[in-house]
């Protein structure tokens, strides 16, 4: 008996002490670190504009309208629902992906005026895994900016100089491709046409 009371002892006293280190101070010293090393990251990459917040550069909102660049489709629950992040799950012959992404293909050509011989680029007709990937392609970007520029009343070389400035270079050099942040150009254009 004595035995077992002094394994169960050490048992709690194990739980516990583990307890404060992973629960208590190892999250704090994360915290610490990231509040000290890279702040804005550590705290969601908030865009700020002089109204307050307007949305994080790391999750996309969904954009309407021709005045601005239009994100990747969302499969998060209604649509851009950071709750409810994740994929649709169908997989490459399912039939229901395969309507979905001919309807918008259909739609994508329609709302940007491409004529159908012009590829759309897949970004533009597919979700991320996520379903709130803030960055498009560059040639999802560039098929969108003579609808952008002609609704904003820009030329469509200020549109694209717009774009080059915004996109941002595979990540470590090597993962990814180029990309542009859906957010920061639609702001950066507000910004042009006020």
């Amino acid at each position: 008996m004595r035995k077992l009371l002094s394994e169960i002892r050490a048992s709690l006293a194990a739980t516990v002490c583990l307890s404060v280190i992973l629960c208590g101070i190892y999250p704090l010293l994360v915290w610490l670190l990231a509040q000290g090393l890279f702040p804005d990251k550590a705290n969601g990459s908030l865009v700020t504009r002089s109204e307050g917040i307007v949305g994080s550069s790391l999750i996309a909102q969904m954009f309407t309208g021709e005045r601005y660049f239009h994100p990747r489709p969302s499969a998060a629950g209604e649509g851009y629902d950071a709750a409810s992040s994740g994929g649709s799950n169908l997989g490459p012959i399912s039939r229901e992906l395969v309507s979905v992404v001919e309807r918008r293909v259909a739609q994508y050509r329609e709302v940007n005026h491409l004529a159908p011989g012009n590829r759309v680029p897949v970004d533009a007709v597919t979700a991320s895994a996520s379903g709130l990937d803030p960055d498009i392609s560059v040639r999802n970007a560039l098929l969108q900016a003579p609808r952008v520029a002609g609704a904003r009343g820009l030329s469509q070389e200020t549109v694209r100089a717009q774009i080059e400035m915004h996109t941002k270079g595979r990540s470590l050099w090597v993962l990814g491709e180029p990309r542009v942040n859906v957010l920061e150009l639609n702001i950066a254009l507000d910004g042009i046409t006020k």
